[in-house]
């Protein structure tokens, strides 16, 4: 999920409709549900607008859930805060909350408090950005969005549309068939790369290693530098033994 492409709504709901493809998909598994369609769950039939709902309930808790404890570099609640968090969502009071883990009703409330005005805070800074930066930039200065499952998210992510573009256009030969030259060893060079080769993989789909062998081999020769790559970046992952492979 990049979070910059979707609203605070969508994030909430857990999933966004795409009006491009008519699809209702899942911020988590990317698993998605086409306008129109009749999907069954049990013995109901249900159109795609409940059915994604139905999914994110039944694959992931919910969306809060998934939102709270799921693996997101972007939430800096502390594993306390987040407990804390879910038993008020849960419905109890702040003495059952103190009593159930061992606190003061007082800082219970506290935490609440604090909370709060991180809440606050944070409304500031995105009407901030949004009216001062992310409307204003020039579209060749907007940063590239991180792909929601990135490891180590540091200064080598800091690439811009232009740089993308300029990097694309000198390390690979074709983009349409994807023909890369040579596999570069900045890190930079690298992540973008890297990007564009996983956009050949489908969400939602799994992949034999023989599979992705074969996707991989026509784009650079060397399928295995690529393949471990795209798992050692997040981009993709794999089970342990390697007989299955899915973008992240």
């Amino acid at each position: 999920m990049e979070i910059e492409k979707i609203t605070i709504e969508d994030i909430k709901n857990g999933y966004r409709y795409d009006e491009e493809s008519e699809r209702y998909v899942c911020n988590n598994c990317k698993k998605f549900y086409e306008a129109g369609e009749i999907y069954k769950f049990g013995d109901r039939l249900f159109e795609a607008s409940k059915a994604i709902k139905i999914h994110i309930e039944n694959e992931h808790g919910g969306s809060l859930k998934n939102i709270l404890f799921g693996d997101n570099k972007y939430n800096s609640l502390t594993d306390n805060q987040k407990d804390l968090v879910w038993k008020i969502y849960s419905g109890m009071s702040d003495k059952e909350i103190s009593q159930e883990l061992g606190i003061s009703p007082s800082t219970v409330r506290n935490q609440r408090f604090t909370l709060r005005e991180k809440a606050k805070q944070a409304k500031i800074y995105l009407a901030i950005y949004e009216q001062a930066i992310d409307n204003k930039s020039n579209p060749e200065d907007v940063i590239v969005p991180v792909h929601s499952s990135a490891t180590m998210v540091d200064d080598r992510y800091v690439v811009t549309e232009k740089e993308k573009d300029k990097i694309l256009e000198a390390e690979f030969e074709s983009l349409n068939p994807l023909k890369l030259k040579r596999f570069p060893g900045k890190e930079k060079k690298k992540i973008v790369i890297l990007g564009k080769i996983a956009g050949q993989f489908d969400h939602g789909k799994k992949y034999s290693e023989l599979e992705m062998n074969e996707i991989v081999k026509v784009i650079f020769h060397d399928y295995a530098v690529i393949r471990r790559y795209l798992i050692e970046y997040g981009f993709m992952d794999r089970t342990a033994d390697g007989s299955a492979y899915w973008l992240k």
